[in-house]
């Protein structure tokens, strides 16, 4: 694999974990959620992935939010709008 990796632009002592790891956290990045990336990666458990990659999840968790609150106030929310008001 080495004799290939410069003609690729890649670092000359990449290994195959790092080409790996790379395509973990393109998935991850990408919005794919973790327990598909874990069944790709062959993971035995989404512990593992977690472990490895939890560092990449999103932390804009402001629909969440909005949604929990809509959800105790008595309204629905869908996506990131309101859509009926109990």
């Amino acid at each position: 694999m080495r004799p290939l990796l410069p003609g690729l632009g890649l670092p000359p002592k990449m290994r195959w974990h790092d080409l790996r790891h790379t395509y973990a956290s393109l998935m991850l990045a990408a919005g794919i959620p973790p327990y598909k990336v874990s069944r790709w990666m062959g993971h035995a458990s989404l512990v593992t992935t977690d472990t490895v990659y939890s560092h990449l999840y999103p932390s804009d968790y402001s629909a969440e939010i909005a949604q929990f609150e809509a959800f105790t106030s008595g309204a629905v929310v869908v996506g990131d709008r309101l859509a009926v008001e109990l």
